[in-house]
């Protein structure tokens, strides 16, 4: 299992648009990929758990992949997460 700390980055958190990039980018990988942000782990594969989670700029979250290819998976979702989303 790899496990990375990040800050989200996006201006307005994991609203539609930068959820829908973050889930459509992690479905890609054939490992478990979840997002834990203080009592709460959600399922970053999935646009309306990551939604519902309401994670906002700033929140420090935790990205756990766990699986095959899940170096490439932590390292790319972690690259989106501090670019902002904006791709």
């Amino acid at each position: 299992m790899v496990t990375k700390r990040l800050t989200v980055a996006n201006p307005t958190g994991l609203h539609l648009r930068p959820a829908g990039v973050l889930a459509k980018e992690a479905a890609a990988y054939p490992c478990e990929i979840y997002i834990r942000r203080k009592e709460e782990t959600v399922n970053a594969k999935s646009v309306l758990k990551l939604m519902k989670a309401g994670i906002k700029c700033g929140d420090r979250i935790e990205l756990c992949c766990d699986g095959r290819e899940e170096e490439c998976a932590a390292k790319t979702l972690a690259r989106l997460i501090e670019s902002e989303l904006d791709f």
